[in-house]
């Protein structure tokens, strides 16, 4: 497997985790699960670049986070035969960050950049011109005695990922070939995750236990692969080893994982909208600070499977606890809850 520029971080049980997650990885299309559309999709893009000879066209994947957009820009690269360097957008704080990693691409490289909505202004105007024309302007000086040189740079295919496709500036969303959009897994495809990590974990899974694990893992491969390898430390500790459904049951009660899959933030989010500002509107920044999270965290992380579930919706006038929310909580809804009556 390429290198998914990981750094060594120092506690080991952190840097095993990691390892264990890289492990979980698919390394070919054909063992990629679910998204069913964008692998035939991509199929399509990669397999007729490979007959023409030429780079496939740059590829955008959106979608929430723990969904595979990492995993597919490695499957790109592998199914091309090429090398990938990996990046994300916060870390191209400079053009010159950029033009430096650009020189650095062999012909028929693959450039991953992850959260590529987050990337500086300087560096995105620079990435138009390496896309279109695989050219870079490097200025040299300051001033009115600054020169711009002209630096051309190998055929590369850019992979670009990213949680909020909305925040992606026109011209750069123009400029890639393929965009696909990532939905969020059903239970029976999670269920499928599971069984194939369990294999590589020697886990003892069985099918209840997958079935009790996929269905409160918000529909997310990632946070069923973490579930996994928590209810498998419970099972290892406190039962003989098996992952049965009670033992799941059991396991992520005591890793605050609820029946829908909520986790600890997820009813901190829900609680403080219901009852510190009486099921809403309330602003996203109001209620980050409500359970003391970035706006951020809450708007990427909590709301895209909130609203999913039908817990919280999204209006005009702000956020809204939904009566299927007040329930949750084991709360009578108000007669009419804000926001699904009155604010449609």
């Amino acid at each position: 497997m390429e290198d998914d520029g990981s750094r060594d971080v120092s506690p080991e049980a952190v840097s095993e985790d990691v390892e264990v997650e890289n492990s979980l990885r698919p390394r070919r299309l054909s063992e990629f699960i679910g998204q069913p559309r964008v692998r035939e999709q991509l199929q399509l893009v990669l397999e007729g670049a490979l007959r023409r000879g030429d780079p496939p066209d740059h590829i955008l994947l959106s979608g929430p986070p723990g969904l595979g957009k990492t995993s597919l820009s490695m499957i790109v690269a592998a199914e091309l035969g090429a090398s990938i360097r990996l990046t994300s957008g916060p870390a191209l704080e400079r053009a010159g960050d950029l033009a430096a990693m650009l020189s650095n691409l062999l012909p028929g490289d693959v450039l991953f950049i992850d959260e590529i909505h987050r990337i500086a202004r300087p560096a995105e105007e620079m990435l138009y011109l390496a896309m279109e024309d695989f050219r870079v302007d490097v200025v040299v000086g300051k001033g009115p005695g600054a020169t711009s040189i002209p630096l051309d740079i190998a055929p590369f295919t850019l992979v670009g990922a990213t949680t909020r496709s909305g925040a992606l500036t026109g011209p750069l969303r123009d400029r890639f070939g393929f965009t696909a959009h990532m939905e969020f897994y059903e239970p029976d495809e999670l269920e499928l995750v599971l069984k194939r990590a369990a294999t590589i974990l020697g886990v003892d899974l069985h099918p209840d236990g997958g079935t009790e694990i996929a269905r409160r893992s918000r529909g997310t491969p990632r946070i069923a692969n973490r579930l996994l390898r928590r209810v498998r430390d419970f099972a290892e500790v406190r039962a003989d080893g098996a992952v049965t459904r009670q033992v799941a049951r059991d396991a992520l009660a005591v890793y605050d994982v609820d029946e829908l899959g909520l986790d600890r933030l997820d009813r901190a989010v829900l609680s403080a909208l219901v009852r510190s500002f009486h099921g809403g509107p309330v602003g996203v920044s109001t209620l980050a600070v409500a359970v003391g999270e970035e706006p951020g965290t809450v708007e990427e992380v909590c709301e895209p499977y909130l609203v999913r579930a039908g817990m919280l919706a999204r209006t005009p006038r702000g956020r809204v606890a939904t009566p299927a929310a007040w329930k949750h909580l084991g709360l009578t809804p108000p007669p009419e809850t804000p926001g699904v009556s009155s604010l449609f």
